[in-house]
């Protein structure tokens, strides 16, 4: 006869925060870093700077991370991408930045 051992029934929130920690790994797993993504090449083809840094200090900007971008009024940073970029706004140079990275 085979024997079955019977696993600790696991709660509800116990397995919620498992889920949204596996979640949280994967996302950081996919996330590109800033450098990489608007890397020296990408910037001197669509700006007039090497880095996406110097891009960031021209509109006095301080970013650390991700979440330091999205608290930008996009008003703001668009205006600076309009301004210092042949983009539009944005959105549309963080979706060519996208393309050109995943093409590689």
């Amino acid at each position: 006869m085979i024997s079955l051992k019977k696993q600790k029934p696991i709660s509800f929130d116990e397995l919620l925060k498992e889920l949204q920690a596996k979640k949280t790994t994967e996302e950081e797993q996919n996330r590109i870093s800033l450098e990489k993504l608007f890397n020296e090449s990408f910037m001197s083809k669509c700006s007039s700077f090497k880095s996406f840094q110097e891009f960031l200090e021209k509109g006095n900007f301080v970013v650390n991370s991700q979440e330091d971008i999205d608290n930008i009024p996009d008003e703001l940073f668009d205006r600076h991408v309009v301004r210092e970029t042949h983009f539009d706004n944005w959105k549309s140079m963080l979706n060519q930045a996208n393309m050109e990275y995943a093409a590689k």
